[in-house]
């Protein structure tokens, strides 16, 4: 990327002058507003040709971009080499500035894997973070409950250990999972390494969807053993073949090829968009996410799947084909993502035929997801309104913090704050308070050792006062609180 940037327009100078004075080159251009805030940024192949666009009387604009363009005060531009390039820096900045009016997707957690450790007797363990060459990943899967949901179903089929090395390394006799079935029990050598392995390799060629090969290899184990006159052993592998079959009518994708692919798709209802994301892997369904897209309005549906593809694989692994229910610009991502890939990935908008019937499910876990928001909200409108009658409240008030004391024995006394406000909990505005210099179980000091170090702060202007506090407790913690406020 180029060091390259237009001059900053100055106040002094007029937008029209800085207008004619971009460049016709790719780049990035920032929206800026009269007081210096970044209102908007975007990526363009062509700077001037772009960024003039929103001030021609012809254009036509969405309503969230005209409100915007109403505000521009001024225009930074960076240019780049290419209009991948831009699109990369773009994302950078939409992460690290969030414009107001940029189409925004929280997704603050990283995806987890399922590992496949590299000790003699590898373990089956959920994992979320950095990933070490000496073991085997899987994934990424769109949340955790279908990393474990997977490892419980590996479990019946391939009986893979799951305990802790501290565990596995200090153990006398089998534990439960060995007694249900879930696991061979190598932390007392009940199966040799050469067994395991098998077990082991097995497991992988699952997980990468090589169905075929593990059914053979199961049948030509329970064979053997059935000729070697091993019947109990034939029966296990018999146990593993039918529970492999189970597992494959449940999961696997209506597909004749065991590819990972995602599937995207956007949609609007009830004054909401959401897109949710389907991931499949190695030809089987790994489970859905849904995205709720911030600063969209409800004729944004393009803009918002344009926004969560770069947004999202731009900082997540990519899978061979992207699937998406509308059709978007996706010729700059593709070629970015496939240099950063070294390896063609496939964008393909309106997808037919299977493809298409699992956008259409993708759409249906996208309604599902917003219908569910808006029942949780009208849920917690009625709770909030019956409170506001019990006590006596205006409707005004709408942010209510809570407090907890908790200890054990007296000793290591702890104070909790949650926050609700505007129809939901505010879980970024949590605080959690250490009391110190108190007697070891004064409940009623420590309640107003927190109120007042969580009050103080606010009086000082590092927060807002809320409209109701609520504590645990009885009159003794009421009426510290009560002086506390006084």
């Amino acid at each position: 990327m180029t060091a390259d940037r237009s001059p900053p327009p100055a106040a002094s100078i007029p937008l029209d002058e800085t207008l004619a004075h971009l460049p016709h080159r790719p780049g990035v251009y920032r929206m800026i507003g009269a007081g210096g805030e970044v209102l908007y940024v975007g990526k363009a192949l062509d700077l001037r040709k772009r960024v003039t666009s929103y001030f021609q009387k012809t254009a036509a604009l969405s309503p969230r971009i005209q409100v915007m363009v109403s505000q521009v005060a001024s225009i930074d531009t960076t240019v780049t080499r290419s209009e991948s390039e831009a699109l990369l820096l773009e994302n950078n900045l939409i992460k690290s500035l969030s414009p107001r009016y940029n189409i925004l997707y929280r997704d603050d957690k990283s995806y987890p894997y399922l590992v496949v450790t590299g000790q003699t007797f590898p373990r089956l363990a959920f994992h979320r973070g950095a990933l070490d060459k000496k073991n085997r990943y899987f994934g990424p899967f769109p949340h955790a409950s279908a990393v474990r949901e997977s490892i419980q179903l590996l479990q019946k089929v391939f009986r893979l250990r799951t305990c802790r090395d501290t565990v596995f390394a200090n153990r006398s006799r089998p534990c439960l999972l060995h007694q249900i079935h879930r696991c061979t029990a190598p932390c007392v050598g009940l199966i040799d390494e050469a067994a395991y392995a098998n077990d082991v390799r097995d497991a992988a060629l699952f997980l990468e969807g090589r169905h075929d090969e593990v059914r053979r290899s199961l049948e030509a184990r329970m064979q053997d053993a059935a000729e070697r006159f091993a019947y109990e052993d034939a029966a296990l592998y018999r146990d593993q073949i039918r529970s492999l079959k189970a597992v494959q009518a449940r999961q696997f994708v209506n597909s004749s090829k065991a590819l990972d692919a995602d599937v995207v798709a956007v949609v609007r209802e009830q004054g909401m968009i959401a897109v949710n994301l389907v991931m499949i892997r190695a030809g089987i369904h790994r489970g859905d996410r849904t995205f709720f897209a911030q600063n969209a309005r409800e004729d944004d549906e393009g803009d918002a799947v344009e926004a969560f593809l770069t947004q999202h694989y731009l900082s997540t692994p990519v899978p061979d084909a992207v699937y998406v229910n509308r059709g978007v610009d996706t010729e700059a991502l593709s070629t970015l993502l496939a240099e950063r890939q070294g390896r063609p990935v496939h964008i393909q908008t309106s997808p037919t035929g299977e493809r298409r019937v699992w956008v259409e499910m993708a759409e249906q876990n996208a309604k599902l997801a917003i219908g569910q928001r808006v029942a949780t909200h009208q849920a917690q409108e009625a709770r909030l309104s019956a409170l506001h009658e019990a006590l006596g409240l205006p409707d005004t008030a709408q942010r209510i913090e809570c407090f907890d004391i908790s200890h054990t024995m007296g000793e290591a006394t702890v104070a909790s704050c949650v926050v609700y406000d505007q129809g939901g909990m505010r879980t970024s505005e949590y605080r959690r308070f250490n009391i110190s210099g108190i007697t070891p179980g004064d409940d009623y000091a420590a309640m107003e050792q927190a109120l007042e170090r969580r009050y103080r702060r606010i009086v000082d202007g590092e927060g807002r006062l809320p409209d109701l506090v609520l504590i645990d407790g009885g009159r003794g913690q009421l009426g510290r609180a009560v002086q506390v406020m006084q």
